[in-house]
């Protein structure tokens, strides 16, 4: 199984355990009600993790804007990671993407109808959102699960396949950022980059190995990668085809947390992939550019560059490309894909609970209609709080 091979350091155990204990005092402090964490009048949902390192949260963020957009008002908040601002931004069409960060200002390209925000502060995003706008009907937070100060309607937790957590580590001799026991808070737990080939028996070792309590939920997801498209000649006619590309010489260019499953999919797509990774949310300097420039200029022909769209945020503004490098750099963009066909499952979840819960929803502006006719109820009745909840 792959969690079996899961690489840690025996030596710094010990630091674990001191950075357990003070993980667990923090955690402690909030089901004390120490700490205090709040809860909204409009559905909010957390997409986050407890590992450091990436587990897909900017598609399975991107699945729920697609899901939601289209009926529901949403708002998706960030944190911003590597911004250079401060505070409460709200993006529009113009702004650039060192204000806001690389994902963020990767959603807000894809949805412009999609209110994108970030502040590091998420109960100060939140208030924010909701008095410029209360129409709302949906906050997405982006890498929040730990983000303990706000409460969310569902809080789903992401675990990738090829680091199960029921494997892992805390920190620093693992990259759990908190006691296994943190998945507990979780309404939906996913699995995440699945290999497509995943075997029934697998499912079933994983379902019974995370330990799940009856009112989680478990998902399993893939990922699923659409047409190449040129980053800096858009309108260009003639685009290849990842199944055109056996004799082509590919330099993969990644600043990601987890490279490994994109080389992992590349490689049955050609015989020549040289991968140039850098680190998690890379800003690339002059040193870099050259490099990109210098090891693509030593490849045969034919040849061309292959990024994500993450990396093309910042890509797109890196100074020192050369003419070729510019003319044969291409996005790669990839979406999550449900298996086991549990993706109508997980879509009915998620849109029940912001259907009922929604201050803008169907459902609530029949409830105050009604609220205007005249009833026989107690005024005790009457004055009952609404409350939100999760089923």
């Amino acid at each position: 199984m792959e969690g079996d091979f899961i690489k840690t350091n025996k030596w710094l155990l010990p630091l674990s355990w001191l950075y357990g204990l003070a993980v667990r005092a923090r955690n402690s402090l909030f089901e004390m009600g120490v700490l205090k964490s709040r809860a909204f009048d409009l559905p909010v949902i957390s997409v986050g993790n407890i590992t450091v390192g990436g587990t897909g949260k900017t598609p399975h963020v991107e699945y729920l804007a697609r899901l939601l957009k289209g009926q529901y008002k949403v708002a998706v908040l960030s944190r911003g990671y590597m911004r250079h601002s401060r505070g409460f931004v709200k993006a529009d069409a113009n702004t650039p993407m060192r204000t806001i960060g690389d994902e963020p200002y990767q959603m807000k390209q894809k949805f412009s109808d999609v209110t994108i925000a970030v502040d590091k502060n998420r109960c100060h995003g939140i208030d924010t959102l909701t008095a410029e706008d209360p129409n709302l009907d949906v906050i997405l937070l982006d890498d929040a699960f730990q983000h303990r100060y706000v409460k969310p309607g569902i809080n789903i937790l992401l675990v990738d396949y090829h680091r199960l957590i029921i494997y892992d580590k805390l920190l620093p001799a693992g990259r759990l950022r908190e006691p296994l026991k943190g998945k507990d808070r979780a309404n939906v737990v996913i699995v995440t980059k699945c290999p497509k080939e995943l075997k029934p028996m697998e499912y079933r070792v994983i379902t019974k190995a995370m330990q799940l309590y009856p009112y989680q939920r478990l998902y399993f997801t893939t990922v699923d990668y659409a047409d190449l498209r040129p980053l800096f000649q858009p309108s260009r006619q003639e685009q290849p085809t990842l199944d055109s590309l056996h004799d082509t010489h590919v330099l993969l260019v990644t600043g990601i947390a987890s490279p490994e499953q994109m080389i992992h999919d590349l490689t049955p797509h050609t015989s020549h992939l040289t991968p140039l990774t850098f680190a998690d949310h890379h800003q690339f300097r002059h040193k870099d550019v050259q490099l990109i420039n210098d090891t693509f200029a030593a490849m045969p022909s034919p040849k061309l560059l292959i990024t994500t769209e993450k990396d093309a945020t910042r890509l797109k503004d890196a100074e020192g490309l050369t003419d070729d490098v510019r003319a044969n750099l291409y996005v790669l963009p990839l979406h999550i894909s449900f298996m086991q066909d549990q993706e109508e499952a997980f879509d009915r979840q998620i849109t029940d609970y912001v259907r009922k819960n929604s201050k803008n929803s169907i459902l609530n502006r029949d409830k105050d209609k009604d609220d205007l006719k005249p009833h026989n109820s107690s005024p005790e009745a009457s004055e009952k709080p609404r409350t939100i909840s999760f089923r």
